[in-house]
């Protein structure tokens, strides 16, 4: 019988430090030995990606290699009584994509543990609309809301907000009632961020103080910042009292350089946002809400469907800072 063959983007180091991405056909058998074969339908692009994509190895340690932290697709084989052929089912995070090859190919090979039901009120298309950007905006908004933070209490500012998670936080907290400042360094993006809910936008440098002053007049309630570096530092000196800021991206910069007067004096609490090791019951609580009470209702406006033919100009552009919404590579283009 004639092995079976797929599609795949395939990385490999070349020679020391120079990488080539190129979409091959690999083997099945050549997928890692975990309980669960999927045939992938859909994937989702992110920062992420596209840093293993072009040979960072604090993301990946090791190539040749298959991106792709998102996958949503159908049950081929199963070795766990949990998951049986035919089943529906989404991934998002662990180590799939990084050291595991991922969903940026036809199929992908993983432990159980790893697998979330597909949601009935979600199609897999939306869960991949949604994918590592919608789940991680859910799991810090979900940390703000138990930490306090409510409508009343004033509006909420969300930087990077063109991205994938900053779209999804906007959608989000507009459905849920916040008011939202939506902040981008792109022009022409009013339109857009005005149909996700957002009910004011501002340029990056309303925040990105240079000011060097420990603090600032308050200007938001809270914010949920998804580029790291000064204007998470910003947003921080800004903040009103006992104000919650979700913090879950570097594509700024790694490095946050502040003082302790947010902390001590205005009593502002800064929420690490970390997606991929989310506990198993609290990610399916989470994703019963994004295909209910968070279901967002602009997923067709936040979305680009792409195929893996034509992902590689899209990993350069997200590495731009190009991207708008969300890119999402479908199997069945």
């Amino acid at each position: 019988m004639e092995e079976q063959m797929f599609k795949a983007l395939f990385v490999e180091e070349r020679d020391k430090g120079i990488f080539k991405r190129e979409v091959i056909s690999r083997r099945i058998n050549d997928l890692p030995e975990n309980d669960v074969l999927i045939k992938v339908h859909y994937s989702g692009l992110n920062y992420k990606d596209a840093l293993s994509a072009t040979g960072n190895k604090g993301v990946t340690r090791s190539y040749p290699h298959t991106p792709g932290i998102d996958a949503s697709g159908i049950v081929e084989e199963s070795g766990n009584n949990a998951f049986r052929i035919g089943d529906e089912v989404l991934v998002t995070g662990y180590d799939l994509g990084m050291n595991t090859d991922g969903g940026f190919g036809e199929y992908i090979r993983v432990p159980a543990e790893w697998l979330v039901p597909k949601p009935a009120n979600l199609t897999l298309e939306e869960c991949m609309v949604l994918g590592t950007a919608g789940f991680t905006a859910a799991l810090g908004i979900d940390r703000m809301l138990k930490m306090g933070q409510k409508p009343e209490d004033g509006p909420l500012v969300v930087t990077g907000a063109t991205g994938g998670v900053g779209s999804m936080a906007v959608a989000i907290l507009a459905k849920i009632g916040f008011d939202v400042i939506a902040a981008t360094g792109k022009k022409d993006v009013m339109g857009y961020l005005q149909t996700l809910g957002a009910k004011e936008v501002i340029g990056r440098v309303e925040v990105d103080d240079q000011s060097g002053r420990p603090l600032l007049k308050p200007k938001w309630a809270g914010g949920f910042d998804t580029v790291g570096g000064n204007i998470l530092n910003t947003l921080l000196k800004a903040c009103s009292v006992h104000g919650c800021i979700a913090s879950c991206g570097n594509a700024l910069s790694y490095k946050l350089e502040t003082t302790i007067f947010p902390f001590i004096l205005n009593g502002v609490n800064l929420l690490g946002v970390n997606s991929a090791t989310c506990p198993m019951n609290h990610r399916k609580d989470l994703w019963e809400k994004l295909s209910g009470e968070w279901k967002v209702d602009q997923l067709d406006t936040i979305k680009k469907l792409v195929s893996l033919d034509d992902l590689n100009h899209y990993i350069d552009e997200i590495l731009q800072g190009k991207i708008v919404g969300r890119i999402v590579i479908s199997y069945k283009l």
